[in-house]
C-alpha cells in the first residue's frame, strides 16, 4: 500500500508576553507605610505630653463659638453681648458660680467666729454681717462683671487689626473679680523680648478695654508676669524690674484711653513667683499682663462717710 499521499499538519502557537500590571499597588503600598508611621509617631508624642500640654493644644485649635444676643441690656454693652467666653488657652478655668462657693455652709460658721471673738460674741456677728454683705456684693457684681467681660470681647473682635492675637487675650471670672490677661504664645508674644512697651496690636488690645473698665465702679489690679528662664544683659535690670514696667507702661496706656487714676488699686511685678502654669514655668504663656477688676466696693472718701 502506497504511503507516499498521507498529510503532515504542522500546527505552530504563538506565545504573546503577559501584559505588565503596573505600579499602582507600590504607591498604596507607600501611602500605607506613611500612614502607618505618622499614627506611631503620634502615638509617641501623645504619650510623651503632659496633660496640661495636651489641653492647651485642644484649646488652641478649638475655633471660637460666638453668637451675638441682647442680654445685658442697659448695661455697659447698651443692649447687645456675647455669651460665650471664645477661645481659651490652656490653664483658663470657666465662669464659676461665686455666690454658691462663697454662702456660708451652715449656721455653725456664725457661732465658731463668735466663740474664737470673745466671751460676748460681738466681733463674731460683725464678722457674720461682713461676710454677707460680700456675698451679696459679689452677686451683685457678677451681672456686671459678665456683661462688662461680653462687652471687651465685643470690642477685640470688632478690630479686625489685633485678629491674630484673639487666642492671646483671655476674659473670665475668678475668686478675685475679674480677669483680663493678655497671654504671650509660643511664636506670638506680646511685648520685644526684653523690652516694656508692647507690640501695637498688643497696645490697641489694651486701649479698647480702657472705655468698659472706667464705666465701673470698681478698682482695678495691673500685674506683670514673665516665664522663667530668661536672659537679661544688665545684671541690674531683671524679671522683677521688667515685670513691674510692664505692667506700669499697661497702666499708662489705659490712663491715656479714659481709665481714671482713682480706678488703679496697685500695680505690682511678680516676676516668675506666680506662674501660669506652676507644672512648666518655662512656657511662653507664663509671660503675661493681668488686669482684676476687684469684686470690692471702691473706697467712700472721708467727707463722705456718715
Amino acid at each position: 500500500m502506497a504511503t507516499d499521499d498521507q498529510l503532515f499538519v504542522i500546527k505552530k502557537i504563538k506565545k504573546a508576553a503577559h501584559k505588565h500590571h503596573g505600579g499602582a499597588w507600590k504607591i498604596a503600598y507607600a501611602d500605607f507605610v506613611t500612614a502607618m508611621m505618622a499614627f506611631f509617631l503620634l502615638l509617641w508624642l501623645i504619650s510623651m505630653t503632659t496633660p496640661e500640654q495636651k489641653q492647651g493644644l485642644a484649646d488652641y485649635f478649638a475655633p471660637p463659638n460666638v453668637a451675638p444676643t441682647t442680654s445685658g441690656a442697659g448695661g455697659v454693652m447698651g443692649g447687645t453681648a456675647l455669651d460665650v467666653t471664645g477661645a481659651q488657652m490652656a490653664g483658663s478655668s470657666p465662669n464659676v458660680n461665686l455666690s454658691a462657693s462663697l454662702a456660708p455652709t451652715s449656721a455653725e460658721t456664725g457661732a465658731t467666729d463668735r466663740a474664737a471673738a470673745g466671751s460676748n460674741g460681738t466681733d463674731g456677728a460683725e464678722n457674720d454681717a461682713v461676710k454677707a454683705s460680700q456675698v451679696d456684693l459679689r452677686s451683685t457684681y457678677s451681672e456686671t462683671f459678665h456683661a462688662a467681660a461680653a462687652s471687651i470681647r465685643q470690642a477685640w473682635q470688632a478690630m479686625p487689626e489685633i485678629t491674630e492675637i484673639a487666642d492671646n487675650l483671655i476674659v473670665e471670672e475668678t475668686e478675685d473679680g475679674l480677669d483680663i490677661q493678655i497671654v504671650d504664645q509660643e511664636g506670638r508674644p506680646m511685648f520685644p523680648e526684653g523690652s516694656k512697651y508692647p507690640f501695637e496690636a498688643t497696645r490697641k488690645a489694651i486701649a479698647a478695654v480702657a472705655p468698659i473698665l472706667q464705666q465701673l465702679p470698681n478698682q482695678v489690679t495691673i500685674s506683670g508676669h514673665v516665664a522663667a528662664g530668661g536672659t537679661y544683659s544688665n545684671p541690674r535690670y531683671g524679671a522683677w524690674e521688667l515685670s513691674s514696667d510692664r505692667a506700669n507702661v499697661v497702666r499708662t496706656i489705659l490712663g491715656e484711653f479714659g481709665l481714671s487714676e482713682d480706678h488703679v488699686r496697685a500695680v505690682t511685678g511678680r516676676a516668675t513667683s506666680e506662674p501660669f502654669f506652676p507644672s512648666d514655668p518655662y512656657l511662653s504663656a507664663n509671660e503675661r499682663i493681668k488686669i482684676t477688676v476687684l469684686y470690692e466696693a471702691p473706697p467712700v472718701p472721708a467727707d463722705m462717710r456718715p
